[in-house]
């Protein structure tokens, strides 16, 4: 596959992840996918799986799913998250997300989205003095989601 990001680019993505989750005990992550054959949503849940995301301590992990080759994305939050945030609390997060891409800012949109995230799970998910990093803050690439690796619902 070739690379979508460069590794500098990884670094100043997984920066914004760092910074982010300083305002937030929320986890995000970011994978970049080499194709995504099918629904986003169902490879995105298999990719959370796959990256052992539900074990958070309070299931508020948050994953971007991308597949440029196959111009899809999805974002998608755990459990913790999903039954406290209102319905549509990822539409202007996935907005954001389509729009930067679709005029080529990837890196900038990757960022956006990931800050915009941060922002939002604060009001739901504080960051604490205590707060322990339960989560790479790395970009991960690949094809990592086979039919085999597990789904439960989130």
């Amino acid at each position: 596959m070739k690379r979508f990001l460069s590794e500098e680019e990884c670094a100043l993505v997984s920066g914004a992840v760092a910074e982010a989750e300083h305002s937030t005990s929320g986890e995000i992550r970011i994978h970049i996918d080499s194709r995504c054959p099918g629904e986003p949503k169902e490879r995105a849940l298999r990719t959370f799986h796959a990256l052992k995301m539900e074990r958070t301590a309070a299931r508020n992990a948050v994953l971007i799913y991308v597949s440029p080759s196959d111009r899809k994305l999805a974002v998608l939050g755990d459990k913790g998250i999903n039954d406290v945030v209102p319905d549509g609390f990822w539409k202007d997060v996935c907005g954001l997300l389509s729009s930067r891409f679709a005029s080529g800012q990837f890196v900038g949109g990757l960022c956006e989205t990931v800050s915009l995230i941060g922002s939002k799970l604060k009001a739901y998910f504080p960051y604490a003095d205590d707060d322990v990093n339960e989560l790479p803050d790395e970009v991960t690439f690949g094809d990592i989601a086979g039919d085999d690796a597990g789904e439960s619902g989130l």
